[in-house]
């Protein structure tokens, strides 16, 4: 069949290259004149930043890479961090996360307070069974509401919200605001967050994190030359303007310099910019994107500040977050520090009250505001605002009510997180199947 997939993020990417795996004949449509989307990094100079957390599940990108032809390992390299984060509280007590450990996490927490440890890995053990259920019929599984399985119906239709279940579980603000991190930092009030969502804290614990070596604009190069390899027909520079449906069926993708063919459309972008889907998510707000700064830095930083880790969050009204290991010329370092609440100051300025002064050492800085990064990509690449429980049905995908139509990406099911897209594209692909 003849497939156009809209939009040129790691959701677009991805179902593009497994569907020409699967024999069909792809068409990639992108508005901008690069693949990659968020993956594809900002630079000044020669310094370069990513936008999107540097961490991700391995075994979704594995899986992609083996799906659409060579293993991934061929690729690029997957690196496992020691560290998921750091965590740095208003009483300035410090917790160094650790991944993939249960006995390390145990010890990390009991060095805030003995007996915290416990309390934190009972709450993570107790997404176990969410984990298995959602993974088996909702995360690797295309589902319809009307024929979705018991198990994964009775935790998509919970009213328990995750603020809830923290604040009965952990008297210690502490361990709520680490367990509550992953949402509040990508625009999400925990109190409108699934009490079942926070089983991000158990695929920490269980897979770690990893990033890829040399950033994630390897990655975007990487799935760029996949297609060309799968011989996917790629357009850049194309504003796409809706979804054509005849006798209710798409039928074509209509662009600013006219119609293109399609038997089957894959919307990898947010459906509200397309007339055809817009009203199915009307009720559907995006995650704003938080404040961002990326600073090239050079000089010889103070101690403390040369073995910061990778992602650290400061936490309190504003939180901050300082993610180092951006590429920079021999001798510097780019840092990115993102802003999340009441942010009445300069970032940096805020950042030094925080005993990070990264002032005197900034050679290069490129500032991003929130409506910026939404106008640069056409929406917010955080995905779909969590609204309560209704959220999780009101996103389209892998099918949608358009026949003929799929939705992959952050906006789309399962939601935003390089992970969760990458799963919704090979839900699409399942949903699609063979040519």
């Amino acid at each position: 069949m003849r497939v156009v997939v809209v939009g040129g993020g790691l959701g677009g990417l991805a179902a593009a290259a497994r569907l020409a795996k699967l024999g069909h004949d792809v068409t990639l449509l992108e508005r901008l004149p690069r693949l990659g989307g968020a993956l594809v990094p900002t630079t000044a100079g020669d310094w370069s930043w990513d936008l999107t957390s540097t961490t991700l599940l391995p075994a979704v990108i594995r899986d992609l890479f083996r799906k659409s032809g060579r293993p991934v390992e061929r690729e690029l390299e997957l690196v496992p961090l020691g560290l998921v984060r750091e965590h740095v509280f208003e009483d300035a007590s410090v917790l160094r996360l650790p991944g993939e450990s249960r006995a390390a996490q145990l010890a990390a927490f009991d060095g805030l307070r003995p007996g915290l440890g416990q309390q934190w890995v009972d709450h993570v053990a107790s997404y176990a069974d969410d984990w298995e259920v959602l993974r088996r019929a909702y995360l690797e599984v295309p589902w319809t509401p009307d024929a979705l399985n018991p198990e994964v119906a009775a935790r998509l239709d919970s009213r328990e919200v995750l603020h809830r279940r923290l604040k009965k579980r952990f008297r210690d603000e502490r361990l709520r605001q680490v367990a509550a991190h992953p949402f509040v930092i990508d625009g999400h009030d925990p109190r409108n967050v699934p009490a079942w969502a926070g089983l991000v804290a158990y695929l920490e614990q269980r897979f770690g994190a990893w990033t890829v070596e040399g950033g994630m604009g390897v990655l975007a190069e990487a799935l760029t030359t996949r297609l060309a390899t799968r011989r996917v027909t790629v357009e850049t520079g194309v504003t796409v303007e809706d979804v054509v449906v005849r006798d209710g069926r798409a039928v074509a993708v209509r662009t600013s310099g006219g119609d293109v063919d399609a038997e089957v459309v894959v919307v990898a972008v947010d459906p509200r910019t397309l007339p055809a889907l817009a009203p199915y998510v009307a009720r559907t707000m995006p995650a704003m994107p938080p404040v961002v700064c990326h600073v090239g830095l050079e000089g010889e930083l103070a101690e403390h500040l040369t073995s910061m880790p990778h992602e650290t969050v400061l936490h309190g009204d504003p939180m901050l977050v300082v993610r180092t290991g951006g590429r920079a010329p021999a001798g510097g370092s780019a840092w990115t520090v993102l802003g999340r609440g009441r942010l009445a100051e300069d970032i940096l300025h805020a950042l030094a009250r925080h005993g990070i002064d990264l002032r005197e050492h900034v050679v290069e800085r490129v500032d991003r505001s929130p409506r910026e990064i939404v106008e640069h990509w056409g929406s917010s690449p955080l995905g779909v605002l969590w609204q309560g429980r209704a959220t999780v049905r009101r996103r389209l995908g892998p099918a949608t009510p358009v026949p003929g139509v799929y939705a992959a990406g952050a906006h789309a099911t399962p939601g935003g997180g390089l992970p969760f897209v990458g799963l919704s594209a090979a839900l699409v692909a399942q949903a699609v199947g063979p040519a």
